[in-house]
């Protein structure tokens, strides 16, 4: 059980709402269907946690095979601010490069298990939408592929983490996914981009040096990567006023617009660091849950955490509303 919690910690549950609010989203979107099911509901929210943890594990194992690690310890001692949270249960002899491998290999074998449950009562759409995510998700950092060092990376998570699954999980839950499942699951999509590449906007010397051209780094400019970051914020929100005029989307989901403070804050916090202009590291009450800052504070992470955490925070807020929205308007 303590190898259990060891593997599951630091395959970054933190990140875990990123995959499992977007799933209950498209389980609410699903749940007036007449060929819904609960229980398949659960197995599949369930194999995709276990495929989230995997991803991420084999995300370090890939990473640290190709020194992604030792260039922030160089970027670092350069003087340079970057995240060094990663693979350092390896570099601490906690665990070994072997270990990692079996544990990632372990936690997508479990989903692969939850995933042939699910075909078996839903048929082939599953095991292609599933047969795309494990190529996605293994050649996000994997090869021959190595997607996210080939500026693809942020692409990639935005269509696993948004149509890719929202899809698969309306799917799984009711044999089918329609035009509304589209539609929103594109806005998922873009914010949940969001929170990868305002990492790698936040990172961009530790990629420099070890070679990982991100989208941030494929931008080059300062203006461009401003611009896409707005897109990444705004964009979703746009997108659902459009689809509430058009008559595709309820009116009811304009109830995520008063988030959109949250994303001119990422957009803003980004173009402070791009410019090395200090601003002050405070979690406020509108940014949601923060951890324990403090202690983050303490490990010098404050700067990259706050961004990191509003970034997801607003996927997690985004979700939960228009869950709620179609418990209410159109479930009950």
């Amino acid at each position: 059980m303590n190898k259990l919690k060891f593997w599951i910690k630091n395959a970054r549950d933190i990140a875990l709402p990123q995959s499992i609010i977007p799933s209950l989203l498209a389980i609410a979107m699903a749940a007036t269907q007449p060929d819904f099911s609960w229980w398949l509901s659960l197995i599949a929210l369930f194999g995709v946690s276990c495929a989230h943890l995997g991803f991420n594990l084999a995300d370090d194992y890939f990473d640290y095979k190709h020194n992604d690690v030792e260039a922030r310890k160089k970027v670092t001692a350069e003087g340079f601010r970057t995240h060094m949270e990663k693979c350092h249960y390896i570099e601490s002899g906690k665990a070994t490069l072997k270990e990692l491998l079996i544990a990632f290999c372990c936690f997508l074998a479990v989903a692969g298990i939850a995933g042939a449950v699910v075909l078996w009562f839903r048929g082939l759409p599953i095991a292609i939408i599933a047969l795309v995510g494990l190529i996605l998700g293994v050649s996000y950092s994997g090869k021959p592929l190595e997607l996210g060092y080939h500026g693809l990376g942020e692409l990639v998570i935005g269509i696993m983490f948004g149509p890719l699954l929202m899809i698969g999980m309306q799917y799984a839950t009711c044999g089918l996914f329609n035009k509304e499942i589209v539609w929103v699951s594109i806005a998922v999509g873009l914010l949940v981009t969001n929170i990868v590449y305002s990492h790698a906007v936040l990172d961009l010397k530790a990629d420099e040096q070890a070679g990982k051209m991100t989208f941030a780094r494929l931008l080059k400019t300062r203006w461009a990567m401003l611009l896409f970051s707005g897109v990444f914020n705004l964009l979703p929100f746009v997108m659902l006023i459009v689809g509430v005029v058009c008559g595709q989307l309820h009116w009811a989901y304009l109830f995520v617009l008063p988030l959109v403070p949250m994303g001119i804050y990422i957009i803003y916090s980004l173009a402070a660091h791009l410019e090395n202009k200090p601003i002050p590291f405070e979690p406020r009450w509108w940014m949601g849950p923060m951890g324990n800052f403090e202690k983050y504070r303490a490990a010098n992470m404050d700067w990259f955490l706050i961004r990191w955490l509003v970034a997801r925070n607003l996927v997690i807020f985004f979700c939960l509303i228009l869950t709620v929205v179609n418990i209410i308007f159109t479930v009950i």
